[in-house]
């Protein structure tokens, strides 16, 4: 890459990574919703706030009665005008604490708090909705962009099963763990739209994570799960499996967000079975696959070590009518390694985010830096090396207008 010398300065004996940016929402960006009419609401985000550290001014205040699947869209307009008055500034993302209600009128209730209640994100009969400006985006502060705040609910039955939800989540950060990613291919014709990128998506990860192609409808006794995409109305078999901590898993059909009751299969049996993460319809999507998580994208946003709700998010072209539910801020594959053996400097992670870099160069910790070279990292790519890097502080700096290098 032609580095520069960096000149001769009271500097460190090594090559000191200081910054590479792997930028992620933090527990200080996410507002945590509690309904104070119910204890449960009120049980998990405590236990949330305290796991997290979650600020008291992020702590947001609401009443209404508890226990029904759907609010009354005026109900709701009223609660989330009350919400954004009482939400700082700084908050970029919504955690909500419960599982029901899941849904306003034709809106999921995560899209409906992410957005504000609008009708272009309902579809009638088999149809499109309103795109999200969020999918697929390199944007770090979805309220700061496009003023709306990605929203995921801490879904769970219980109290009890809400706390085990979030202890994976905290439990995953960092943890780069060695799991796979299963794509499973089922029989059922309607529900199977997304295996026909399942080939591309195997092509596109595979020398990130082990990437499986299963055909079978069950997906039986295996000890990684990291990822787990299918397509079936019911999923069997799915607690012989080990999830590992920070998993994300959805089956695509028409009421997997019907979170109680349902005749489908609902998607919080994902997270009793061990996942952190799930996504299901609350209202009839038909099986158009922008209504529901991209494998590829959520993936790739994963392993470059974004948050579980940023992700999942950036997955959904067209979430209006889907809910999102599971630990927000599980983090697995967060950190930057640095090796400094054999006079260079070695960065590695699961996935470096690709795009042009400047790199930058100082005598100390607090500069003054400048830059030293150039550096485009390609899709892929999981570790760079530095040659012959003489000893300083470096940063690297993504340029805002590089695009993905493929």
């Amino acid at each position: 890459m032609g580095l520069l010398h960096a000149g001769a300065h009271a500097a460190p004996t090594e090559p000191v990574l200081t910054y590479f940016p792997q930028p992620a929402l933090g527990a200080d960006q996410l507002g945590v919703i509690v309904n104070d009419d119910d204890p449960d609401s009120v049980a998990i985000a405590a236990y949330y706030r305290d796991k997290r550290g979650i600020p008291a001014a992020n702590l947001i205040h609401v009443r209404f009665k508890p226990g029904s699947s759907t609010l009354a869209r005026e109900e709701f307009v009223n609660l989330k005008r009350l919400v954004d008055r009482k939400t700082p500034q700084n908050v970029q993302a919504y955690a909500l604490t419960w599982a029901q209600p899941y849904r306003v009128d034709c809106m999921s209730i995560t899209s409906a708090f992410a957005f504000g209640f609008d009708p272009a994100w309902c579809a009638n009969s088999c149809k499109p909705t309103q795109p999200s400006p969020y999918f697929n985006s390199s944007v770090t502060r979805p309220y700061a962009v496009y003023r709306m705040r990605p929203t995921m609910s801490l879904a769970a039955a219980s109290v009890a099963e809400a706390r085990k939800l979030i202890d994976r989540g905290v439990a995953s950060d960092g943890s780069n763990p060695a799991g796979t990613a299963y794509l499973v291919s089922t029989n059922d014709k309607n529900r199977n739209v997304r295996a026909a990128g399942y080939a591309s998506v195997r092509a596109l990860m595979q020398s990130v994570m082990p990437t499986e192609i299963v055909e079978a409808n069950a997906l039986e006794h295996k000890p990684d799960v990291m990822f787990y995409f299918t397509g079936l109305a019911q999923v069997p078999a799915i607690d012989s499996n080990r999830f590992l901590p920070g998993a994300i898993a959805d089956h695509l059909t028409s009421a997997g967000g019907e979170l109680f009751g349902g005749g489908q299969m609902s998607s919080l049996r994902w997270l009793e079975a061990g996942a952190t993460g799930s996504y299901g319809a609350v209202v009839e999507p038909c099986n158009f696959p922008a209504k529901f998580p991209v494998p590829g994208i959520v993936m790739a946003h994963y392993l470059q070590g974004e948050t579980l709700i940023e992700a999942y998010w950036k997955s959904v072209q067209m979430p209006g009518q889907g809910v999102f539910i599971g630990e927000p801020l599980a983090r697995p594959f967060a950190g930057i390694r640095h090796d400094t053996r054999g006079g260079g400097l070695t960065l590695s992670a699961r996935l470096l985010t690709p795009g042009l870099y400047e790199v930058q160069a100082a005598p100390s910790m607090v500069g003054p830096y400048r830059n030293v070279g150039r550096m485009a990292i390609a899709w892929g790519t999981r570790q760079i090396r530095l040659e012959h890097a003489p000893p300083a502080y470096y940063r690297f700096e993504r340029r805002a207008d590089s695009a993905p290098v493929q």
